[in-house]
């Protein structure tokens, strides 16, 4: 097991209205008050660290 992947609150936040949720990106940046495109670089880093942690079986933390 290697070192952890941490992921910021609001990558978690990004995670958790578009897939749990199920919001339009439009829906859950208007939730996180930014723009659409902040939130879609959010999302995206959130995504990356995800499966990086996934395919290194590292553990992920949220800060």
């Amino acid at each position: 097991m290697g070192d952890p992947i941490y992921l910021g609150h609001d990558e978690y936040e990004a995670l958790r209205l578009s897939y749990y949720l199920g919001l339009t990106q439009e829906e859950a940046a208007q939730r996180m008050g930014v723009s659409r495109g902040t939130y879609w670089r959010i999302l995206y880093s959130a995504r990356r660290k995800l499966v990086k942690a996934l395919v290194e079986a590292r553990p992920i933390v949220i800060s």
